[in-house]
């Protein structure tokens, strides 16, 4: 059914959404995009399934966004990029609304949009190797859609530490930022993340999707508004100098012309 990430659910109704583009690092790709909202509308409505663990296959739990579309990104005209940018940003939407608990379980590194999908989940968990950052001010984007979701899980003091600058960062500096709840080894992962489901399995299902709703509500406000003012400012730094730049030097495996020596 899927072409770039696979589901299992047990007996239990544990789902487990795996990402599955291993030669490309799990990058976004439209097709991903277009999937996980259908596999987060799909879970939500299975009445079967009580709890969803997001993953990856292979190394790299996500690169971020495919570098090919965002290629076509910038040969596209304004209308077509705030389409495609709408897209991402309901796909993140339909995850971080998700009325079934949702653990993430890190296997490996998460850039930019990776970074963006452990924000949505409501438990993210990583193996101790594992490096992150938003790295997109170095193609001269900004992490526009995630936004909201990396800030509401991080606090925007803790959030300005890393959400400019493009460094990476490793598991441990992850916690300490809140993005990761734990970071554990590698082979205990997914035996940490069955330990964060196994308490909803004695919860009522409806109680939990309502009291998720609640704190949603209570939450900072990610509405309609707040997303289209983020797809805005990622089509504006699409239309700029600096993304055709920094993605022209990425492909010509240079530095863009803004980089500098430390």
């Amino acid at each position: 059914m899927f072409e770039t990430i696979t589901i299992e659910t047990d007996a239990r109704g544990v789902a487990v959404l795996t990402l599955n583009r291993v030669e490309k690092h799990n990058a976004m790709s439209a097709t991903m995009i277009a999937e996980l909202t259908q596999a987060a509308q799909k879970l939500g409505a299975d009445d079967a399934v009580r709890a969803v663990i997001l993953t990856g296959a292979g190394r790299t739990f996500c690169a971020g966004g495919d570098l090919g579309w965002m290629q076509d990104q910038m040969a596209a005209d304004a209308e077509t990029r705030f389409i495609e940018a709408r897209k991402l940003a309901l796909a993140l939407q339909a995850l971080n609304t998700l009325p079934k608990p949702l653990i993430g379980a890190l296997q490996g590194n998460a850039f930019g949009g990776g970074v963006g999908l452990a924000s949505v989940c409501d438990v993210t968990l990583g193996a101790d190797h594992l490096k992150m950052g938003l790295t997109e001010t170095r193609l001269g984007l900004i992490p526009a859609t995630i936004g909201p979701y990396v800030i509401a899980r991080m606090g925007e003091a803790r959030a300005r530490r890393v959400f400019m600058s493009a460094r990476l960062f490793d598991a441990a500096e992850a916690v300490e930022l809140g993005l990761l709840a734990r970071a554990v080894p590698a082979g205990d992962l997914m035996a940490a993340a069955e330990a964060e489901v196994a308490p909803y399995l004695a919860c009522a299902p409806g109680a939990v999707a309502a009291a998720k709703r609640l704190t949603r509500e209570l939450g900072p406000r990610i509405d309609e508004a707040v997303i289209d003012h983020t797809i805005r400012a990622l089509v504006d730094r699409w239309e700029g100098d600096e993304a055709s730049e920094g993605i022209a030097a990425f492909f010509d495996k240079r530095k863009p012309g803004w980089a500098q020596d430390a």
